[in-house]
């Protein structure tokens, strides 16, 4: 199939790039809100939740490797250990409400083991989360000292050739 030409100025692709941007995070909270209520509200069979868990995964996984693959990190967050704890208490926090509301949803008259439920949920999503973001971190560390690195080389090559 034969590639047609582009027939957008810049302008317009930088706005293209906009909406499929806004597009694509929409789409991503969405799934999560829409995966929460269904947890929530009706009752939980996976095979009920198969389709959006999966499309919420897959797309989350493209966008971390698509980012971590070409170097970048974040526009506010920095690759540090106190950012990666604060968003891995975050993620703690809300895993650890929901886990505490799907229990007592569940099992109404068992608040302190659900209240259990919850902070268990809430370690794990620490633990998992923290470890993940510091891996993605260093991993990103070295992925811009490469990429820091490649550009010298082309200009000594560059410089070498005149």
């Amino acid at each position: 199939m034969k590639k047609s030409k582009n027939n957008l100025d810049e302008r317009q692709e930088q706005t293209l790039l906009q909406i499929e941007h806004n597009g694509c995070w929409l789409a991503f909270w969405g799934l999560a809100a829409a995966l929460v209520v269904q947890r929530i509200f009706f009752d939980y069979d996976f095979r009920n939740l198969a389709g959006e868990c999966i499309v919420f995964a897959a797309l989350a996984l493209y966008i971390a490797v698509g980012c971590l693959r070409h170097g970048i990190w974040d526009r506010r967050l920095k690759p540090n250990t106190s950012s990666n704890l604060a968003v891995s208490l975050t993620a703690a926090l809300i895993t650890g409400i929901l886990g505490f509301v799907f229990t007592v949803k569940r099992f109404p008259d068992k608040i302190a083991g659900s209240l259990a439920s919850g902070v268990v949920y809430a370690v794990i999503t620490f633990t998992v989360c923290f470890a993940v973001l510091q891996f993605s971190a260093d991993l990103f560390r070295k992925k811009q000292a490469k990429l820091e690195e490649e550009p010298q080389e082309n200009e000594e090559e560059r410089d070498s050739h005149i």
